[in-house]
């Protein structure tokens, strides 16, 4: 797949002089935790049936045992890769873009110039993992939950935001350009 069609599906429709500073989706490894929960989530049922067919039957019903645990993985990895790849993260020179959902869907979009703090927090499991959840404040302010849940190198994003809304250009945020005045050098 080329970049650009990665692009078209993951960044929001781009406005004139506007570009894609960050696009991505939750890392991989911020759903590890959803992995182990629902493989002993699975390995419980496993249990609890074999115990049950046990119980009620001669023997541990072993195939019922194996079709329970290959179905409780599968759909534990599976759920995993949609919820991560149903969920991309956009920051361009002039806002910040989350689309969550494939069938239905919400998408949260703010102006970079309404942002007013970047913060970003990261537990120890995170740490271990280098992912953290990069927190938005917005003039909307404490109704407005703009968060960026299990990105990768959180530091970075936060570096990104910073450098796009640090740096004022004449007449808005970098990477906007002033309309060059005819007859004034450039």
């Amino acid at each position: 797949m080329t970049a650009a069609v990665r692009l078209a599906r993951v960044a929001p429709k781009l406005h004139p002089g506007e570009r894609v500073l960050y696009e991505g989706h939750p890392s991989w490894r911020a759903i590890l935790d959803f992995y182990l929960k629902g493989i002993v989530a699975t390995a419980l049922v496993v249990l609890a049936v074999a115990l049950i067919t046990s119980v009620f039957g001669d023997s541990v019903d072993e195939g019922l045992v194996v079709i329970i645990a290959l179905v409780g993985v599968a759909g534990t990895i599976l759920i995993g890769f949609v919820k991560r790849v149903a969920t991309s993260y956009t920051i361009t020179n002039r806002r910040l873009h989350i689309k969550r959902g494939i069938v239905s869907r919400t998408i949260q979009e703010t102006r970079l110039e309404r942002v007013q703090n970047v913060n970003y927090t990261q537990s120890v499991t995170q740490r271990m993992l280098q992912v953290g959840d990069v927190d938005f404040d917005t003039a909307a302010g404490d109704d407005f939950n703009f968060v960026f849940v299990g990105v990768s190198e959180p530091a970075d994003v936060v570096h990104m935001v910073d450098q796009a809304t640090g740096v004022a250009s004449p007449d808005g945020l970098a990477g906007d350009s002033p309309a060059q005045e005819p007859g004034r050098p450039a």
